[in-house]
């Protein structure tokens, strides 16, 4: 089933378009059932995780929306209300993203100087969270938690991973070769045995590029939904949803695929690697 973050947003979507085709404004709804319109608009925004069917029913009524459709988005309501496997690590998981992440049809990824989130072995993954700070107990629950993330390549749901490493992610752990070569097989192994995984290398040698801007994914959806970006930072990243902001991180993507190796070219060179190490 579709994450229930996907759900969430369809639904604000959804109310948003019956209530224009309504020709009401978000005062007259809220002045209708005795509503603050803060409330409407966290609804509509997404902001209010879990609207209860009673909620969305009364919406309903009054956009004079029956019958079928009536019944799609109620039961939008009832899968968003889902409680998903990622809540429980929200302590060191971004579940804004990930649960984007969990309804993607495509991903496509620059972690900067880290191997991108779905790559990674458990010990790099550790390795991370210990120069991050987390301490052991959280250090476990991280690596558990990519664990369980990484299962979207085993299954069905993600159709295309497409992912950019930096040469620089893998020479900063060069100083311990078993991780290095443990890294690089699960790289090749992930690219080699799923036509719907991607990888290309971009080299030190290309010098500075429009990635310096720091590390992004582009999530792409079923056809009726819109793209997103998510743009990480130090203090926690962000979702992107201006048409327009997206579009400039598809912009730099394609700039990173032009100047980076090919996928062949990729394999071969972190085979070498794995061999060298």
């Amino acid at each position: 089933m579709t994450s229930p973050t996907v759900r969430r947003r369809r639904l604000s979507a959804e109310l948003r378009r019956h209530r224009v085709q309504a020709g009401m404004t978000l005062s007259d709804v809220a002045e209708e059932l005795e509503w603050s319109p803060a409330k409407l608009g966290h609804i509509e925004t997404g902001i209010r995780k879990w609207p209860s069917v009673m909620e969305i029913s009364a919406l309903l009524r009054l956009y004079g929306v029956t019958g079928g459709q009536r019944e799609a988005i109620l039961t939008l309501v009832r899968e968003s209300r889902l409680r998903p496997w990622w809540t429980e690590y929200e302590d060191v998981l971004p579940s804004a993203y990930v649960g984007n992440e969990a309804g993607a049809l495509s991903v496509q990824s620059y972690a900067g100087i880290l191997i991108p989130d779905l790559l990674q072995t458990p010990d790099y993954t550790a390795a991370v969270a210990r120069a991050m700070g987390h301490g052991e107990r959280s250090v476990e629950r991280m690596v558990a938690a990519y664990l369980k993330r990484q299962e979207l390549l085993d299954q069905g749901g993600l159709t295309r991973y497409h992912a950019i490493v930096e040469e620089d992610a893998l020479q900063r752990v060069s100083g311990d070769l078993e991780l290095l070569r443990a890294q690089t097989t699960r790289i090749v192994e992930l690219a080699t045995e799923s036509d719907r995984v991607t990888v290309q290398l971009l080299p030190t040698s290309a010098g500075p590029h429009p990635g310096v801007a720091g590390p992004f994914s582009v999530l792409e959806f079923d056809e009726d939904e819109a793209a997103l970006a998510y743009v990480e930072a130090t203090q926690g990243g962000s979702i992107v949803e201006a048409e327009e902001s997206v579009d400039a991180c598809k912009r730099v993507w394609s700039e990173l695929t032009r100047i980076a190796a090919s996928p062949q070219a990729t394999l071969s060179v972190l085979r070498r690697m794995a061999l060298l190490t």
